[in-house]
């Protein structure tokens, strides 16, 4: 369902901003992150719910059209005392334009069905998969109508398994890996990666981001405005990546179409998928004004 939902399917950075501080909206939205996500969950005190969801929708109205592409909104999960709330304000803003909820400890298939009924088809759902039954369910997640892309909450996840994971996550790579073919096996945008949870220590984001890079993510959550170039960087293709798909393209051209050879290696469709979009990428990137990097594989 990416038709209407390029911005999103496209993004790199998902940056949150917590719903009771609209004077961050601004700077979330012009800090170079690709989407925003403004969170009601777990940034926002239960006491402070009623009140987020009213500056929310005062802020909302001041939106142009194309930051409202960007935005997500992050509402409570199903089942605790705010769910409801959260989806009559959501229904409002899709209303006015928001494009995308995502949903905390998602679950249920059933209740992502009830939110795509509720809100219309105007509302791209993005299920955030932090918990073992999530785990479980992730097909039938991934499946589930105006599903756009997959999330994975890698702190909750641990913490509902009862995991002590070392700094590299080695614990968790299985995991990524099932988000990933879930998201392959249904037709979607790739997964996005979770958070690094440490803001001050840029080459452990580096490490995170490059891991999920390997790992066939193509975004990951930010929840600083520091970590967002890095990240974007991070999902580039390098100097390498570049210049060998402009020589497979000239290759392909050259040998007039069909399967050919390159560097000693067979080249056939796959391949030439793998080269056109890198240098889509790579327009992406340089339309952003950053800088390609060489992940570390």
């Amino acid at each position: 369902m990416s038709g209407g939902f390029s911005a999103l399917v496209a993004a790199r950075s998902f940056l949150f901003v917590p719903a009771n501080r609209p004077e961050r909206f601004a700077k979330a939205l012009s800090c170079g992150a690709d989407a925003v996500i403004i969170d009601l969950e777990d940034a926002v005190a239960p006491s402070e719910k009623l009140a987020a969801r009213q500056q929310l929708a005062t802020a909302f109205a001041g939106f142009t059209s194309s930051d409202k592409t960007r935005v997500v909104l992050r509402i409570n999960a199903a089942g605790t005392p705010w769910f409801e709330e959260d989806l009559n304000l959501l229904q409002s803003l899709v209303g006015q334009g928001l494009c995308a909820v995502m949903l905390p400890k998602a679950e249920s298939a059933v209740v992502l069905q009830q939110l795509a009924q509720r809100l219309g088809p105007g509302c791209a759902l993005l299920p955030l998969v932090e918990s073992l039954a999530g785990l479980d369910a992730v097909d039938a997640l991934a499946n589930a109508p105006q599903v756009l892309r997959l999330a994975f909450g890698n702190l909750d996840f641990q913490a509902d398994l009862g995991l002590a994971c070392a700094a590299d996550e080695a614990e968790l790579l299985p995991v990524r890996l099932a988000l990933v073919m879930a998201a392959r096996r249904a037709g979607l945008a790739p997964a996005i990666d979770g958070v690094t949870a440490n803001i001050k220590d840029p080459l452990q984001l580096q490490f995170d981001t490059a891991r999920s890079r390997r790992a066939g993510f193509a975004a990951k959550l930010c929840i600083h405005p520091t970590q967002v170039a890095s990240v974007n960087a991070a999902f580039a293709p390098s100097a390498a990546e570049l210049e060998w798909a402009q020589r497979v393209l000239a290759a392909f051209e050259a040998a007039g179409g069909g399967v050919f050879s390159l560097d000693g290696r067979m080249v056939d469709a796959p391949v030439l998928r793998l080269a056109r979009r890198t240098l889509v990428q790579s327009r992406r990137t340089a339309a952003d004004g950053v800088g390609v990097v060489q992940p570390d594989r």
